[in-house]
């Protein structure tokens, strides 16, 4: 016969169990703790939803690019057109023909050949006031080049130009001006060189030293020749 007064095992096993300071025993059916653990698991869920939910709203957002649209419009720049460069000429090719210049102060381009020297040299024909077309003196031919300098010469064909461009007020007929030292250059007057040479184009303005080189025309029945420069 058991003996009344002995508890149950469970009781004694319970009552054996050391208590460990901090923690509890085992959570009885009803006691509040348990319900607590579900709420952590449902809280975590919703968080880790809440997560996912903007981690993709973030993927799915475009992103910025900095190309530009293919309908935008492109600036175009504006290229400067070559010059024509006049053909070289020398002895044997002629310049123009007689005819060509009918109109006083009428002109012609072209680049002289220089056979001393070798090298090409822009220059002019004009035809001038006086003079038969047919002569060599209705013209005088000139190397568009300062005669001691590398500025190139213009033909102020425009009196308006040679007064605004130069300050010379008495232009009445076409010049030659050099535009790096602003002189004037009158195709109508002489200047006496050393050893009593004559050049046409007497300075009537500026600080240049002489005329412009001259290249000496010649007339081969309809053809104007240039035959040599100075």
């Amino acid at each position: 016969m058991a003996d009344q007064s002995t508890p149950p095992i469970d009781q004694r096993f319970k009552a054996e169990m050391p208590q460990i300071p901090g923690v509890s025993g085992p959570a009885t059916s009803g006691h509040p703790s348990g319900s607590g653990g579900v709420w952590l698991v449902l809280g975590g869920l919703a968080a880790l939803m809440l997560a996912i939910l903007l981690g993709s709203k973030l993927l799915s957002k475009p992103r910025r690019t900095d190309t530009l649209p293919a309908s935008t419009p492109q600036i175009d720049v504006p290229t400067t057109p070559e010059l024509p460069v006049p053909p070289a000429v020398d002895s044997d090719s002629p310049v123009a023909r007689v005819g060509d210049l009918a109109k006083p102060w009428e002109s012609r381009e072209f680049t002289f050949h220089n056979k001393v020297t070798g090298e090409r040299v822009p220059a002019i024909l004009i035809r001038l006031p006086n003079g038969s077309a047919g002569q060599a003196s209705g013209y005088w031919s000139l190397a568009m080049r300062a005669p001691y300098g590398n500025c190139r010469l213009e033909y102020l064909q425009d009196e308006d130009k040679a007064r605004a461009d130069y300050g010379y007020s008495q232009a009445r007929h076409p010049l030659v001006g050099d535009p790096c030292s602003r002189t004037i250059y009158d195709p109508l007057k002489y200047a006496s060189l050393p050893g009593g040479v004559l050049a046409r184009g007497a300075i009537v303005q500026g600080s240049d030293l002489r005329p412009p080189l001259g290249i000496e025309i010649r007339i081969r029945g309809k053809d104007i020749l240039a035959t040599r420069m100075e």
